[in-house]
């Protein structure tokens, strides 16, 4: 999040961390509470976090409203499902001579269905 210079007009200058989207928006002054206006002294400074924090705050801003929908895309099912649909490891199928399925990675002692 960025840090913006403020100047109140009683108590003097102040900076704030402000989301980007509210950066023109005053700001009341910490001191006296007066909405003060946004003044450029320097230029705009991000806080420097990790990227792990920085994804979490993404995703808690995401899901703010709303949480995601099946029907926007992506996978249908839960994850490890074994559908194959969209999954990097779908299970091969080797065929027989007498076309009988085989799946040579799954568990021999596993009864399919």
């Amino acid at each position: 999040m960025p840090m913006y210079d403020y100047e109140c007009p009683s108590c003097g200058d102040f900076t704030d961390l402000r989301p980007m989207v509210e950066c023109r928006m005053p700001q009341p002054c910490p001191a006296c509470a007066t909405p003060s206006p946004r003044v450029m002294r320097t230029a705009p400074a991000f806080s420097t976090v990790s990227a792990a924090t920085r994804k979490a705050h993404g995703t808690n801003e995401r899901s703010a409203d709303r949480p995601k929908l099946l029907s926007e895309g992506g996978h249908k099912h839960g994850p490890n499902c074994g559908c194959g649909s969209g999954s990097k490891n779908s299970r091969t199928v080797a065929r027989g001579a007498d076309g009988s399925k085989a799946f040579p990675t799954a568990r021999p002692w596993m009864i399919s269905h």
